[in-house]
Order: C-alpha cells, then structure tokens, then sequence
C-alpha cells in the first residue's frame, strides 16, 4: 500500500508562498508593464490550488505570505510589486512637487556645452549673477557648478560665447 503523505503535496511555506507571489507579480509587470489583475489574496489562489491541494491552511498561508510581503496598493487598490510603501509615498511628493512647479522634461542633446573657467571662491556668486541677469536670459539652458568654473548647455553657442567674451574684456 502506497503511503498517500508521499504522493499528497504538502502547502507550501509562507516564505514559499512568498516568492511565488512575488514572480506572478513580477512576471505580471515585465509582461504587462503593471499589474492588472491581483489586489487580493483571493486572487493568487487560482495559481496556487493549481499546485497545491485547495483547503483552508493553503487559503490562510498565502493570505500571511500577503501580509507578510506589506505591498503598497496603487491608486485602483493592485498590488504594487516593485516598490515599498516608502518608496510609493516618496514617488506621490514628487508628483505632486512636480505638478506643483509646472515641471517639463527638456532634452539636452541638441545643446551645445561652453565652459567658463573661473576662481573657486566667485563661482557661486557669479553664477546667481548670471541666472539673474536679463541680458543672459535667454542665452543658456542650464548653468551647471563644476569643480573649476561653470558649464553651460546652451542652443545658440556662439551667441554666448560672444557675450561671455565680451564682458570678459570690457574695460
């Protein structure tokens, strides 16, 4: 006679359950770009009775393993694999700092770079000059603060570099 605890398989572990949550989420993710299907253990039960025998321990173990893993929810209530809830909190301050400051993405690769040397101690003087002055304005895109002077992405490099020369040798 066949001993059936060898051919019955045993629930898995809640660790087991787990990592098993974790690859249909991500797997769900890389396939899909988000997830659109899970918001509730119920929902990974179908997956796990396929493997295991359905019962009550299994239904309870995959639910520990749910609150085990504290997954974020997104603003429809699934799961969010691939971020804590720290992260999720972090990620909605930036948004709404973002949203707030009428932030835009801009492109730096039709710029072109000019580098102005200058002494260590103006730099940082010098550069609110520059992003106060009218005359400048429109003349960069961006002023980056290096290690010896001050680097910028400009569209129109020879216009800047005509200014920058100019008051260079202004008596």
């Amino acid at each position: 006679m066949e001993d059936t605890k060898t051919t019955q398989r045993r629930n898995p572990s809640r660790k087991e359950c787990e990592d098993i949550i974790r690859r249909i989420l991500m797997t769900e993710v890389l396939e899909k770009g988000t997830n659109e299907h899970f918001k509730t253990a119920a929902d990974f039960m179908k997956y796990f009775e396929s493997l295991y025998p359905a019962s009550d321990s299994l239904t309870k173990q995959v639910q520990r393993a749910i609150k085990s893993l504290a997954m974020p929810k997104d603003e429809h209530g699934y799961f969010i694999i691939n971020k804590t809830a720290g992260q999720l909190d972090q990620d909605k301050e930036l948004s709404s700092l973002l949203k707030k400051t009428n932030a835009t993405i801009s492109s730096l690769e039709e710029c072109e770079t000019l580098f102005l040397q200058t002494e260590p101690d103006y730099k940082d003087y010098l550069m609110q000059l520059l992003e106060e002055s009218v005359t400048f304005a429109d003349k960069y895109v961006t002023i980056v603060n290096t290690s010896g002077g001050l680097l910028f992405y400009t569209k129109n490099k020879a216009q800047l570099s005509i200014l920058l020369d100019s008051l260079l040798h202004r008596a």
